[in-house]
């Protein structure tokens, strides 16, 4: 920015001081972030994404974020970090965002994710559970989920078998936020430097053109939840 930019931006301060002012920038980005989010259409798709902070080798070694980061499992394996917790629209617009550590178990975040929803919510296996169901519908959210193969097969509601098949949508999410944003790397000097870095990718997201529709809203399939 100082190289190319600065015609642009008149007033922007040295590398040094840079880095002493975005410990400060933490608070205003994460209400920024907030201002950003979408609106709830009554189809909203959830999923985790590991957010690596070293090797698997250097777990051991690693210090920077050792107060924070813990050891995960993904269905490719172990890592050593957090989960970046998101819920996204029919129209790939965020609608809330959860950091944990990488040892939390996805179902513990879906309640305070899903207290602004309404309609169906769909994801994959990992957030099955019967008194989370329970727990949702009383919220107004119907959770749609695929069976395990130890589990009986039930019979889904068309609308419901199509939000399914769609749910990989969310990857068009997660892949721009690593590829583009690059939230995720081992080059952090601080934790606030990691945190400062995961919501800027988030928001940069926000300001993507071109995020195509599913086009799939229809208002009879949803159910009446709540009372």
């Amino acid at each position: 920015m100082l190289k190319y930019q600065r015609p642009h931006f008149p007033g922007l301060v040295s590398y040094n001081r840079f880095v002493e002012l975005l410990p400060g920038s933490l608070v205003p980005f994460c209400c920024f972030l907030t201002s950003r989010f979408g609106q709830c259409s009554g189809i909203s798709f959830i999923d985790s994404t590991k957010i690596s902070v070293c090797h698997s080798r250097r777990i051991g070694s690693h210090k920077v974020m050792a107060e924070f980061a813990a050891r995960g499992k993904t269905s490719v394996g172990w890592f050593y970090g957090f989960k970046l917790h998101l819920v996204i629209n029919d129209q790939r617009e965020l609608l809330a965002v959860k950091i944990t550590a990488g040892n939390v178990d996805d179902r513990d975040s879906l309640p305070e994710l899903a207290r602004s929803l309404f309609g169906k919510f769909s994801g994959d296996r990992g957030y099955i559970s019967q008194p989370l169901f329970e727990q949702l519908w009383e919220q107004g959210v119907q959770l749609v989920t695929k069976v395990r193969k130890n589990m009986k097969n039930k019979l889904l509601p068309l609308f419901d078998k199509l939000l399914l098949r769609k749910r990989s949508i969310i990857e068009t999410v997660n892949d721009p936020l690593k590829n583009i944003s690059q939230i995720e790397h081992s080059r952090h000097r601080s934790p606030i430097n990691f945190f400062v870095n995961l919501i800027a990718g988030l928001v940069a997201y926000t300001f993507r053109e071109k995020k195509p529709l599913l086009n799939i809203r229809f208002s009879q399939a949803l159910p009446v939840l709540g009372g």
